[in-house]
């Protein structure tokens, strides 16, 4: 763990300047609303060690797949984000000095970046080489009210000098790719240039046409005072802005505040994009910074009244939740189906930006229950609409009758992923997307998606594994051979018993809903039957019949699920066992090493008993975590938050705290020692899920609402709100629970299985059980 930040309730402070993390201080210090976003990297070029990285949503660039074993059914192509253009730098000169961090010398160095208000501010006292010495202050932040704007406030104060300061507001295509792609080309420019108040970037991907525009206009002040200067315009092919200098003496402050507008070929036409951009950046300036943020900070107000979790008495837990609901809310809005959130969102390039199965574990729950609005079912309808891609891609690897699997990795449906045993055998990710579709239908209450979209893909996920299973004689049992399960750190195995068991799971889920909506819903149900063809005799008792016989690997004696075939035969030993500096062992460790030994990277098993909870007794779930958890080295950012959760419900409580601790700071003190390669976006709301289905014990039983509160040692209290089937409940948990309801008129639920009835305006508390 890498610990240098300071602990604050709201903020993420970094007191001194850290070179030799500068690219860790990057990604946690990142900025985005949805529609854009950039690593935490400073306006002022830096002329040693940095990633710096700004990346436009829903634009993206084909990129041939390489490798050196080609296999039938992998993708042509790799759909990856890439960088865009540099919207964000301001360059300081004086007559003959620029200003560096690599090689001016830092006196002082503060920066912080307010979740609350959704602003990062940044305060230094430098010198320069010659001795000229400047305080520097800046203010940045990516507009949540207005998507398509990005707002920053650069001033310098002089201290010793007397003379020129300019400040230097550009738009940078000059993109520098990662080390997997060296000087790489992604980007046309198809225009630049500069009027007298602004200037602008036109590009273009490569290959695909995808288009954005970059316009920027400023405001330039001395002293408070708005200063009209005389700008010198910067024109050149892949750079376009303005240089403003004036004269100063010791005590005198510059100001230049800057106004980036951001348009995508997503959301404008292609020969209005110049026009837009602009427009929208010359209204940004005649609105003014204060008018701006102050929008902002509503927008930010208004997430944190649906999405907030209070903690008292854990300054550490209370910041590390809080950011990482500050950073998934940057990286997705919510109001685009085509869009979907990428591993590390914004804040790097590792998996291309791409979708994988951690949306549905993790994103998914966290929306429907932190807010009311519907960003759950776009999420949802991202999927519906690659469900074409999703047979084709079956049909890729020899399934057909409309079976459906979903890729692993995907921007457009198409699957994206080129090594073996991740893009044929991980095929747990299809159930994932029919657990979200009836946890849609479970905590809103409706069936409405079901009926339209969902009961499709259910279908075509349900004929994948009536084709992908085998029937094993020997055993008399359906068997799926040579599959990877959650664990990444076992590969090509039989019975992988989370893949075994999720089947059976998807096929009772795809039978049951059909009834459902069969009954409910006869002319929807109609359509699906047209639409799909489904053979509803055959196919049907095929699907029972799997469920009947399904293999699910046991060990009776200790009363155990096995993970898959052959891992008994494993030399079993703790994870403790490992010396502290051969871990993470993925990064010291050869591959075949970590093949062969019993350590997990996350606990198939236990994900199952997490997922499916109803169907498990309190002591099964006990002597499986008892089993699994200490041979479990947590590599997997999916990891700590499943198991925090599970030892929560078990009664170990204190496991659970140091496991919500792992998964909620899992970036701020580099746990597994990469956040220097962008933050882990799409397990970041496992630490909220960690507080509602761990702690609070947030459960549903026969459809009513559970919750079994526990108490951490450390903390004094917790709280949150939580929506259900149309009700929004808030929850308190200290020395007694309370319960309102603030949204809903009445609501049935359980405490400790006990029955209470909640009604609008009344409050229930009940002891807290030791």
């Amino acid at each position: 763990m890498k610990k240098y930040l300071k602990t604050d309730e709201w903020n993420i402070i970094e007191d001194n300047f850290h070179p030799d993390r500068l690219r860790i201080s990057e990604s946690i210090f990142s900025l985005g609303n949805g529609r854009f976003g950039q690593r935490g990297s400073f306006e002022e070029p830096y002329g040693s060690d940095t990633y710096r990285g700004s990346f436009v949503a829903g634009i993206t660039f084909l990129d041939r797949t390489r490798v050196g074993w080609w296999k039938n059914g992998f993708p042509h192509f790799y759909t990856r984000i890439p960088k865009a253009a540099d919207w964000s730098r301001i360059g300081l000169r004086l007559i003959d000095e620029e200003l560096d961090l690599a090689t001016w010398d830092v006196n002082s160095f503060r920066r912080c970046l307010d979740m609350k208000g959704g602003i990062s501010l940044r305060d230094m006292e430098v010198t320069s080489p010659r001795g000229n010495r400047l305080a520097i202050h800046a203010e940045h932040i990516a507009d949540m009210a207005r998507p398509n704007l990005c707002l920053i406030k650069y001033s310098a104060t002089s201290i010793n000098h007397d003379g020129r300061i300019s400040l230097v507001p550009v738009i940078d295509g000059n993109v520098v790719e990662d080390d997997e792609h060296p000087g790489e080309k992604t980007w046309n420019i198809l225009r630049s240039g500069a009027t007298g108040d602004c200037a602008y970037l036109w590009t273009q991907t490569r290959r695909e046409d995808a288009q954005v525009c970059y316009a920027m206009t400023y405001r330039f002040f001395k002293n408070g005072k708005e200063t009209t200067a005389n700008p010198i315009r910067i024109e050149k092919e892949r750079q376009a802005g303005f240089s403003i200098g004036l004269d100063v003496k010791p005590g005198d402050r510059v100001t230049l505040v800057k106004y980036i507008s951001i348009v995508s070929s997503l959301y404008c036409e292609r020969q209005e994009l110049v026009e837009e951009s602009l427009a929208q950046a010359r209204q940004a300036k005649t609105l003014g910074w204060d008018a701006l943020l102050q929008e902002h900070r509503q927008a930010w107000q208004n997430i944190w009244n649906d999405a907030d979790i209070l903690i008292e008495g854990d300054p550490e837990a209370q910041q590390g939740i809080r950011y990482n609901i500050f950073q998934l809310y940057q990286t997705y809005r919510g109001d685009d189906p085509r869009l979907n959130i990428g591993p590390k969102g914004f804040t790097g390039e590792k998996y291309g930006g791409n979708t994988y199965w951690n949306t549905e574990l993790c994103c998914v729950p966290f929306f429907l229950l932190s807010t009311p609005k519907e960003i759950a079912h776009n999420l949802l309808m991202y999927r519906y609409r690659q469900l074409p891609k999703a047979i084709e891609n079956a049909r890729k690897l020899g399934f057909g009758g409309g079976a459906a699997l979903f890729p692993q990795v995907t921007c457009n449906g198409e699957e994206c992923h080129s090594e073996w045993e991740i893009t044929f055998e991980e095929i747990h990710r299809n159930n994932i997307i029919v657990y979200a579709i009836n946890q849609h239908a479970t905590l809103t209450g409706t069936l409405d998606y079901i009926a339209r979209y969902g009961l499709e893909v259910m279908i075509a996920v349900s004929r994948f594994w009536s084709q992908r299973v085998s029937f094993s004689r020997p055993k008399q049992k359906y068997v799926i051979l040579g599959v990877t399960g959650p664990n990444e750190y076992e590969n090509n195995v039989d019975n992988n018993w989370y893949t075994n068991y999720s089947c059976v799971r998807c096929l009772q889920m795809t039978l049951s809903y059909l009834e459902i909506i069969a009954r409910k819903y006869p002319e929807k149900y109609a359509r699906v039957r047209r639409t799909t063809n489904l053979d509803q005799i055959g196919e049907c008792e095929r699907w029972q019949d799997i469920i009947r016989r399904m293999y699910l690997p046991q060990d009776e004696e200790l009363g155990i699920f096995i993970q898959n075939d052959g891992y008994m035969d494993k030399e079993l030993q703790s994870a403790d066992t490992i010396p502290q500096e051969e871990r993470p062992i993925n990064q010291h460790w050869s591959w075949d090493r970590i093949l062969r030994s019993c350590y997990i990277k996350q606990s198939d098993v236990l994900l199952g008993l997490y997922l499916y909870y109803f169907n498990f007794d309190t002591e099964t779930i006990r002597r499986n975590f008892e089993f699994y958890e200490p041979m479990t080295v947590h590599e997997s950012s999916l990891s700590p938050h499943i198991h925090s959760i599970l030892a929560a419900r078990i009664g170990k409580v204190e496991k659970a705290y140091e496991l919500f601790l792992h998964a909620t700071r899992l970036d701020l003190d580099d746990y597994n020692n990469e956040t220097d390669q962008g933050l882990h976006i799409t397990s970041m709301p496992g630490s909220w899920l960690a507080v509602v289905r761990g702690f609070a014990g947030m459960q549903i039983y026969n459809g009513t609402l559970s919750f079994s509160p526990v108490l951490p040692q450390k903390w004094n209290s917790y709280s949150f709100k939580v929506n259900y089937q149309g009700n929004t409940l808030h929850i308190e948990a200290g020395k007694e629970i309370k319960l309102s309801l603030i949204a809903g008129d009445r609501l049935e639920i359980q405490v400790y299985r006990e029955s209470y009835t909640l009604e609008q305006g009344t409050e229930l508390e009940i002891p807290m059980e030791r």
